[in-house]
């Protein structure tokens, strides 16, 4: 494949809405500077990528969505093959044919659900493939240049999208686009974005992906030092009708099991957005729990959605103007930015977004942790944290969806510590590089091994449903960030055998898959109720699972052989084992190498 750029765009949002400027180049030279209506893009081919930057050199303020790069693919050999990297935690990963595929906003057309799993809210065109933050191209050809691994050199100033699609004169155009989300730029202001790099080297897909993770890890500070870690979560199994009494019976048995982390999930809180106060199914609050598990040598986990409130709040209530907000037909209304009924909130599940670029927003985000860590929490789970990134009126109109999460992951660093363990969840990915130990890098797994076409909530987005053959997915096609990025977090292994569809081969098939990532072990069963091979299981996942971490740490995360040859890759393997888990039949293979 030959890399040819023929334009730059840049993509305003006006009263009329999101409008594009292009300005066709051709062959750019090794630097040059382009005038794109009011905007001024500055770029600077490399030997592996491409530096740049934007100004505005218009008269008043320009809010600006997009910039983005045209590039003409010469030479290529169809089919092309696209990895597509999910947006954010539960955004799906995996491999696309261009013209056989489509993206999933073309069947949904629902930017309420869009704006929460890709960068950016609007439906794609026709036709186009697209990935956010790093991709894999690769085409039938064979040899040098056949396949070219692109990334984003960083992601906490503004996202970054690759979008790929065949043009009528049969061309085949590659978009590489810096996502800014509408962020206002001031007559005269410049912005650096993030690099992005190519890379045609020898190698398979997964082994490139993970260099490109490491240089990008190193260059944002990653946390990656954290020790392996073997926890309990309360989730899977009680969801939010958890109580205190549930709580403290696991508890009471944990001493039995391996557990580093010991980990309260949603269901203790007062309301959405009230996370120091517990409601009446935990009257010990949550200081007498945290001392609680404290006192059996496990560190006290604590779940919370922090840049989300419910409408009945206290936090609403007494602070309305934390939250952001949107044009309504009437006038400015509160910005909902998810619905799950079961919170119940006062609006039949809808939530509110706190603004993250509102000074005392953060400084309340700061003493939150800071309370939770005083009260004895040390492992703090943040979800939902895609909250931020929704458009909406902010108060600093000139922060990007990047930087509104970042914003927001920087203020609960600085109030838990450095010590504090903090895990990502529902986050976009490349915001939050040097700040947390580990994220989520999947959807939900559930006592199921797949749904069916008649499961799907949302047109196109099935799989962000909570599934375990989604999970494999996910952590397979992932597999290459850990220990470069932050510590994986696959998500719980099922070790119940009632209360489940999933049958032994396929529990099975998840333990190899969790273990072989080296990733977080988290068991998520009430533990009075398992089978007497249970701790055997989790025994032996949590072995082959130190053996790959241990490969991890020396630079050598695990590997896919198969990403780009199958929609759903199967196989990994790691320093001294190799697992293929069958999707489609949910059995699998492991063999020691």
């Amino acid at each position: 494949m030959e890399l040819v750029i023929e334009a730059i765009t840049a993509t305003l949002d006006t009263e009329g809405g999101p409008h594009d400027h292009i300005r066709s180049i051709g062959v750019v030279p090794a630097s040059d500077a382009v005038m794109v209506g009011p905007v001024q893009v500055s770029l600077t081919l490399r030997a592996d990528g491409l530096s740049w930057s934007v100004a505005n050199r218009g008269d008043g303020p320009v809010r600006l969505r997009t910039v983005a790069v045209l590039l003409r693919l010469a030479g290529v050999v169809e089919p092309l093959r696209m990895f597509r990297h999910g947006y954010q935690s539960w955004s799906p990963s995996g491999v696309a044919t261009l013209g056989v595929h489509d993206d999933p906003s073309v069947h949904a057309n629902f930017p309420f659900v869009q704006g929460v799993y890709h960068a950016d809210s609007r439906r794609a065109r026709d036709g186009e493939l697209r990935s956010e933050w790093c991709t894999v191209l690769a085409d039938a050809g064979v040899g040098p240049g056949h396949q070219v691994v692109f990334g984003f050199e960083g992601g906490d100033q503004h996202d970054g999208t690759f979008r790929v699609r065949g043009r009528e004169d049969g061309v085949i155009e590659l978009r590489i686009e810096a996502f800014l989300g509408g962020a206002m730029l001031r007559p005269g202001e410049e912005r650096k974005l993030h690099g992005v790099s190519f890379d045609l080297a020898e190698g398979t897909p997964s082994e490139l992906l993970s260099r490109w993770a490491h240089r990008a890890g190193r260059s944002a500070g990653a946390r990656v030092s954290a020790p392996f870690l073997v926890g309990w979560c309360s989730w899977y199994h009680f969801f939010d009708s958890v109580t205190e009494g549930d709580l403290r019976r696991n508890l009471a048995v944990a001493d039995d099991w391996p557990f580093d982390v010991f980990q309260l999930d949603d269901g203790y809180q007062a309301a959405i957005g009230d996370w120091r106060d517990t409601n009446a199914k935990f009257p010990s609050g949550l200081d007498v729990l945290a001392s609680d598990i404290s006192a059996h040598g496990m560190k006290p986990g604590i779940w919370l959605a922090p840049f989300l409130a419910a409408p009945d709040s206290e936090v609403v209530r007494l602070h309305p103007e934390w939250i952001a907000h949107v044009q309504g037909e009437s006038g400015l209304e509160p910005l909902r930015s998810w619905w799950n009924p079961a919170w119940g909130g006062g609006e039949d599940g809808f939530m509110y977004s706190l603004d993250t670029t509102n000074p005392d927003v953060l400084g309340h985000l700061e003493q939150l942790a800071r309370d939770l860590v005083a009260a004895g929490f040390s492992y703090l789970k943040l979800d939902f944290t895609f909250a931020p990134t929704i458009d909406g009126l902010w108060a600093d109109p000139a922060r990007t969806p990047a930087e509104r999460v970042r914003l927001g992951y920087d203020a609960i660093r600085r109030g838990a510590g450095e010590e504090t363990f903090i895990l990502g969840c529902g986050v976009p990915l490349a915001n939050v590089v040097g700040v947390v130990d580990a994220n989520r890098i999947g959807p939900d797994v559930a006592p199921l091994w797949a749904l069916k076409p008649a499961d799907e909530i949302v047109s196109g987005y099935l799989n962000v449903q909570p599934a375990t053959r989604s999970a494999v997915s996910a952590t397979v096609a992932r597999s290459f960030m850990h220990r470069q990025l932050w510590l994986n977090d696959p998500d719980c292994i099922m070790l119940r055998s009632t209360v489940t569809e999933l049958g032994p081969a396929a529990a099975e098939a998840w333990d190899r898959c969790v273990a072989v990532s080296g990733g977080l072990v988290m068991v998520s069963d009430d533990l009075e109720s398992v089978g007497p091979d249970a701790r055997a299981r989790l025994d032996e996942v949590v072995a082959i699972g130190r053996v790959s971490d241990d490969e991890a740490r020396q630079g050598v995360p695990p590997r896919s052989s198969d990403l780009m040859e199958d929609d759903v890759p199967g196989t990994l393997s790691s320093a001294h084992f190799h697992v293929v888990v069958d999707v489609d039949a949910a059995t699998s293979t492991l063999r020691e190498t």
